[in-house]
């Protein structure tokens, strides 16, 4: 990874640190971030992931409109480390940890190999 790329994905996660806390305290059954990126096509490369206990919660949580809160929070706290992204409903997504134990035996790595794997 070039000093660059190092200094991006720092910055990246401290933003989306500061995204995570927040919802930690106000969504309901929201309980980690993540992120992938090819820093070859950044920033259109960056995908998040934003994960949730249940898929009740899930649902529960667009019910209550709080995927906007999500875009708006990523947003934010991205633009302040200088990051735009203008696909941002298609480079954020929302998961859960039961979905991961049903369909892919709780290995993340492997069910977030499939979102990198979109990285162009």
């Amino acid at each position: 990874m070039k000093k660059s790329d190092k200094k991006i994905e720092n910055a990246i996660r401290e933003a989306l640190t500061t995204v995570c806390d927040g919802a930690l305290e106000s969504v309901s059954g929201f309980v980690w971030i993540t992120h992938m990126v090819n820093y070859d096509a950044f920033p259109q490369s960056l995908r998040i992931v934003c994960v949730f206990d249940t898929d009740e919660a899930l649902s529960n949580a667009y019910d209550a409109k709080q995927d906007a809160y999500f875009y708006a929070a990523i947003e934010k706290a991205l633009r302040g480390v200088n990051i735009k992204l203008n696909k941002l409903p298609q480079q954020v997504s929302f998961d859960t940890e039961e979905a991961c134990q049903r369909t892919h035996a709780g290995k993340w790595q492997e069910r977030l190999a499939k979102v990198s794997g979109r990285l162009h």
